[in-house]
């Protein structure tokens, strides 16, 4: 790719639903003919999804400001003062024609460098509420995309787009399921795991097993409690397997009848593209819950079809790629660069 081509900057990372979507807006912006690089730590997913995509990865070293102690307050401050002053640096020399942020504590420094150089800043906020470092900088934003309506009274009036979170392509490819004899359950806490859904699975596969019910499970762990969960379901003798990241989720959504996950908005996303879903509260969310959820829906397949069929209604396709239109756009590059359909980053949060 030429030098002169334009140089795009993601920011953001520290877990899979951070770092997977600005994967795909950086896969449309590539495939146009521009430059893309991130910004990340290199104890955050990042580290580990971004080369495998393909794309540089400038490492900085900078923690969170939330419930911490003073020492450790102070310290984070320090660091991001510092990783500020060096993306300064860097974006002088480079001279990045935008930056695009998925927010988290690990955007900070490159989006207050944008800022500070009057590079324009476009925000991605999932959520309905947009966490601290997007409601920090909201006003100073040149375009908000965002997946709720509500969610622009954060934002200037006039600088939201509902785009929805991008997702990849293969998610809106994952076929109906025809109904089985044994159901499939895929439970996943995302690339770091969840507590609750690990301890929850473990607590229920002496009930399962006591009912001798038709289920296969697989599930993903996350890094911390992989091998202390894995060993259990060894122990258990249920059909399925564990693993501690899944790299192609959406096979393994392909191949579920019915899936358990923390509800990130990426979770969210993913699910209204691929399959249903209903809400839990975590502090409910328990092996009995568990176990009951599912033989609620053993031998019921016409619903799990049913809650299917609506979930898609509310999938919004095409996101990383108007996420990529309003980066060109307000980096003033829209006439000079076309946008072609690419598939999304097949790797997992």
């Amino acid at each position: 790719m030429a030098a002169s081509a334009p140089l795009f900057v993601m920011a953001g990372g520290g877990t899979g639903g951070h770092v997977i979507p600005a994967i795909a807006v950086a896969r449309q912006l590539a495939a146009a003919g521009c430059r893309v690089t991130f910004v990340g730590t290199a104890r955050g997913a990042e580290a580990r999804l971004v080369p495998a995509a393909g794309f540089p990865l400038e490492i900085i070293r900078v923690g969170g400001l939330k419930n911490l102690g003073l020492a450790t307050k102070v310290t984070s401050v320090w660091q991001l003062v510092m990783a500020t002053m060096g993306q300064l640096v860097s974006f002088g020399k480079t001279r990045p024609a935008a930056v695009f942020s998925m927010g988290g504590y690990v955007a900070g420094p490159p989006v207050l460098a944008a800022l500070l150089r009057g590079i324009p800043l476009v925000v991605m906020e999932p959520n309905a509420v947009p966490g601290a470092t997007n409601k920090w900088v909201g006003k100073w934003v040149r375009r908000a995309l965002v997946s709720f309506e509500e969610t622009g009274r954060f934002f200037p009036q006039g600088r939201t787009d509902v785009t929805g979170l991008p997702v990849r392509d293969e998610f809106f490819q994952v076929a109906s399921r025809a109904a089985e004899g044994t159901l499939k359950v895929l439970i996943t806490g995302g690339s770091q795991g969840s507590k609750t859904l690990n301890e929850a699975a473990r607590d229920s596969w002496q009930l399962f097993r006591d009912a001798g019910v038709p289920v296969r499970f697989v599930h993903q762990t996350g890094t911390a409690m992989f091998e202390s969960v894995r060993a259990g379901f060894l122990a258990s003798g249920l059909d399925g397997t564990v693993s501690e990241f899944i790299s192609d989720m959406p096979a393994a959504f392909a191949q579920a009848d019915l899936i358990i996950c923390r509800s990130g908005a990426g979770a969210v996303a993913e699910l209204a593209a691929a399959g249903a879903a209903r809400l839990f509260r975590d502090k409910e969310w328990t092996g009995r819950k568990l176990f009951e959820t599912v033989m609620a829906f053993l031998g019921r397949p016409d619903e799990l079809a049913e809650m299917g069929r609506r979930a898609r209604q509310l999938a919004k396709p095409g996101a990383a790629r108007r996420a990529a239109e309003i980066l060109l756009e307000e980096a003033g590059l829209a006439s000079q660069y076309r946008l072609t359909d690419v598939h999304a980053d097949r790797n997992n949060g």
